[in-house]
């Protein structure tokens, strides 16, 4: 007779491998499950990712004009944050602003914002900026890119009436520091909205107009500024703070009017809505193969195997760390290769030795110059690749800001040594500004869009600018101190310092950053995942029917 205790351990041990099977059944059914809803629409998804591959950036244009107009009028978000960003810098340099908040400098005979002032009133906004890009991300996943930039835009226009009214320095810094919130959800949305919406040949136009765009807020204000600056009355800072009012009201409008990132509803299930925004973005001769297009969008979201709500921690996890790292180093970059220069470049043609009149001229020509770079960085992006010009751009940046600082280095003595030093100083400035809007800036813009996976891509972008600000605010008081005569008043020799974190920007980028141009979106992912070397992704070639 068999002992009771080994009858019940066998009983428990068939129990458990019968649980154990039925488990490893259910799981395989599950993932046969997967495989047969994947393969029902791949070969739709492998179809229009082939025609994008078959298209150039002008049929693109022709096929899908509606998606370039809602890219186009996104970016105008931009024209805020950058209008803000320069009327700081612009105020600095006000006479009438100066006399009424500022400090009386016996050796140059005028009235100067003190640089901590100075510093803070400038960083104020990006400080805004910074929470705003935190809560861009958790608010974009969760209700969309319109409606995070609608709200955005309201806020915006709130906060304009404390800076408007604002009659002393603390306030203008609250007022600043109110005006970044909603700036971080525009820079945030921005380019992940644009790279979303467009056709894969069409990425690179469509996120180089954001910096497009900044160019031209910083056409406005140089202009206003340079109508004003003479008038010895309020009114030559008021009314170019009044005039922000005209953007808000209208962008909202027609953000309201637009068709939320189909990528953004694949990601929340809504596939019926996404094959109806995909329509809205192309002609009728495409509109037919929405459910295509939206096939492939699964296809790359199925690659992340995650339906969880995305986090900020999973961006510091596995080859997302990798991913989140190039976009924030991207987006950090942009403060250390000599764009602050351009930032402050009005209050740096002052210190070079301009006339007032003449500092706010030339910087009313730096801003004009670089909105043509721009357009002639779209040529460049065609012929060459994302590295080539975004590392090549930042190497020759490094030269121009030597040479700055060797300029700067030239003793003085008679009035025609003087003079060619300043002139020599304020034409590398111009040079240093208008060339990081040719190469760098706008690759940067590209970079950000394509880096990130699709479904943490709103967090990615979000906490990319995060770190632009991080970095951009101590650069600021850096800067600041720099050039102004009641701290540093290094004046050119700000070259130096600015060269050697270009040199180290330069050579990072060189080792870790991929080329993602001519790359779907589920090449991208494949690639990130397979940890191919930086320099080798583009002669890895990815099979149309691998997935992992």
């Amino acid at each position: 007779m068999s002992d009771p205790v080994d009858t019940k351990a066998a009983e428990a041990g068939v129990a458990a491998e019968a649980t154990e099977a039925k488990r490893d059944h259910h799981e395989h059914g599950a993932d046969l499950e997967q495989d047969a809803k994947m393969e029902y629409y791949k070969a739709d998804a492998m179809e229009a990712e082939k025609a994008e591959f078959e298209m150039g950036v002008v049929e693109c244009v022709r096929a899908y004009p509606m998606a370039a107009a809602w890219a186009f009028i996104m970016s105008c978000t931009i024209i805020m944050e950058s209008y803000c960003v320069f009327l700081m810098g612009n105020f600095i340099a006000i006479p009438r602003f100066a006399k009424d908040y500022g400090v009386w400098v016996e050796s140059d005979q005028k009235w100067v914002i003190e640089h901590a002032w100075q510093s803070a009133l400038q960083a104020s906004g990006p400080i805004g900026a910074l929470l705003g890009c935190f809560l861009a991300g958790p608010l974009t996943s969760a209700i969309g890119y319109r409606w995070a930039t609608i709200l955005g835009l309201m806020l915006l226009n709130a906060f304009i009436f404390v800076f408007y009214f604002g009659n002393s320095l603390p306030v203008f810094l609250a007022s600043q520091l109110l005006e970044g919130i909603p700036w971080g959800i525009f820079i945030a949305n921005s380019p992940a909205y644009c790279s979303e919406i467009v056709p894969m040949r069409l990425r690179a136009p469509a996120t180089q107009m954001l910096q497009m765009f900044w160019a031209i807020g910083a056409i406005i204000v140089q202009a206003v500024c340079y109508v004003y600056e003479s008038v010895d009355d309020p009114i030559a800072y008021r009314i170019p703070i009044a005039i922000q009012w005209i953007f808000p009201t209208p962008l909202a409008v027609l953000m309201f009017l637009a068709p939320e990132s189909p990528w953004w509803l694949v990601r929340k299930g809504r596939l019926d809505e996404a094959a109806k925004a995909v329509s809205r973005l192309g002609r009728k001769t495409v509109v037919s193969n929405a459910h295509e297009t939206v096939a492939m969008m699964r296809r790359t979201i199925e690659l992340e195997k995650d339906s969880k709500e995305p986090t900020y921690l999973e961006l510091l996890r596995g080859v997302d760390l990798y991913r989140t790292l190039i976009v924030c180093c991207v987006y950090a970059s942009q403060n250390l290769t000599g764009n602050l220069i351009a930032n402050q470049a009005v209050f740096f043609f002052q210190q070079a030795g301009m006339t007032d009149r003449m500092a706010f001229a030339l910087g009313l020509i730096t801003s004009a110059l670089q909105t043509v770079m721009v357009m002639l960085s779209w040529i460049l992006m065609t012929y060459l690749t994302r590295r080539q010009v975004y590392v090549g751009g930042q190497a020759i940046a490094v030269a121009f800001l030597v040479a700055l600082g060797i300029a700067a280095s030239v003793p003085g003595g008679s009035k025609a040594v003087d003079t060619a030093i300043s002139n020599a100083q304020a034409s590398l400035g111009l040079l240093i500004s208008i060339l990081f809007t040719l190469g760098p800036a706008p690759a940067s813009w590209v970079i950000i869009g394509e880096t990130s996976a699709i479904r943490l891509r709103p967090l990615t972008t979000g906490i990319g600018r995060a770190c632009y600000y991080a970095v951009n605010i101590p650069c600021i008081f850096l800067s600041s101190y720099m050039l102004n005569p009641t701290g540093g008043n290094l004046g050119g020799k700000c070259g130096y310092v600015w060269a050697g974190t270009a040199l180290v920007c330069t050579l990072m980028a060189w080792q870790w950053l991929p080329e993602m141009k001519h790359r779907s979106y589920r090449e991208i992912d494949i690639l990130f995942k397979r940890k191919v070397q930086a320099r080798k992704w583009k002669k890895t070639v990815v099979d149309p029917a691998d997935d992992e």
